[in-house]
């Protein structure tokens, strides 16, 4: 996967500072509610391979919020089913190394932080062709002990980073 990250800025970022940028976003307003989630959303292209586009989101519940976006090109994908389930492992991946530095971060300052449930998006829905994989999905992220948000509410996957694919 790429190392770094887009923002709406057009900054480019490492995992540790998207980290720096969503606890700063956090600490603007430390009473509010805030939802971390991470979602890839991918496009098959002509020679077989893939665009993955995977969003890192924070946002605070109520009143906006910001997200960062990476893009890789992977390897040839024969059927759906196989780039959905690399969607979810990337997304999971992702997942762990921001969970590792926002705690490593928090720690370091030593101060509360603020509220925040922490999710992982799956782009797959009751309707289309990817009903028959939910369950496999949701077990996949909760074995991994992170929350699953699928279709229509799993927007950092189905829209944030689909619209970047």
């Amino acid at each position: 996967m790429p190392e770094f990250f887009n923002s709406s800025f057009g900054i480019k970022l490492t995992v540790h500072r998207v980290a720096e940028e969503i606890i700063r976003f956090m600490k603007e307003q430390p009473k509010r509610k805030y939802k971390i989630m991470i979602g890839t959303d991918s496009e098959r292209l002509a020679d077989g391979r893939a665009d993955f586009v995977t969003a890192a989101v924070v946002h605070r519940v109520g009143n906006g919020g910001r997200y960062f976006w990476r893009r890789a090109q992977l390897g040839k994908f024969h059927t759906l089913r196989d780039r959905i389930i690399r969607e979810v492992l990337i997304s999971i991946d992702l997942g762990k190394e921001i969970l590792t530095e926002l705690k490593r971060l928090s720690d370091a300052e030593g101060r509360e932080m603020p509220e925040w449930d922490f999710e992982i998006h799956a782009d797959v829905g009751e309707n289309g062709p990817t009903k028959a994989m939910i369950q496999e999905v949701v077990g996949m992220i909760r074995a991994h002990d992170f929350e699953p948000v699928t279709k229509p509410v799993s927007y950092a996957a189905s829209n944030v980073a689909d619209r970047h694919v």
